[in-house]
C-alpha cells in the first residue's frame, strides 16, 4: 500500500493551507548593474566588423579595374618625369 502524499489533516476538495504548502524558492532578481563580459562581447563585435571589412577591401580591390588604377599610381609615383 502507497502512503498517499496528502496529509492526514486536509479534507478532500479543499487547498491546503500555507503552512502545508511546499516553500518556493526566492524568484531570482537581475542585477542590471553587472557588466561582466561587456568588454569582451564588444572586442567580439569590433572583430567581426574589421573582419567583414577586410573580406570587402579584399573584392574591391581584386577587381582588374582597380589594380589597374593602383598600378598607375604606383608607376606614376616612381616615375621622374
Amino acid at each position: 500500500m502507497n502512503p498517499s502524499p496528502a496529509s492526514a489533516d486536509t479534507t478532500p476538495g479543499t487547498a491546503p493551507g500555507p503552512d502545508q504548502m511546499p516553500a518556493q524558492p526566492p524568484a531570482p532578481v537581475l542585477d542590471w548593474s553587472d557588466e561582466t563580459g561587456a568588454q569582451t562581447a564588444e572586442y567580439g563585435i569590433v572583430t567581426l566588423a574589421a573582419v567583414g571589412f577586410a573580406g570587402v577591401l579584399a573584392v574591391v580591390l581584386a577587381g582588374a579595374d582597380v589594380q589597374g588604377l593602383l598600378l598607375d599610381i604606383v608607376k606614376n609615383a616612381l616615375s621622374f618625369g
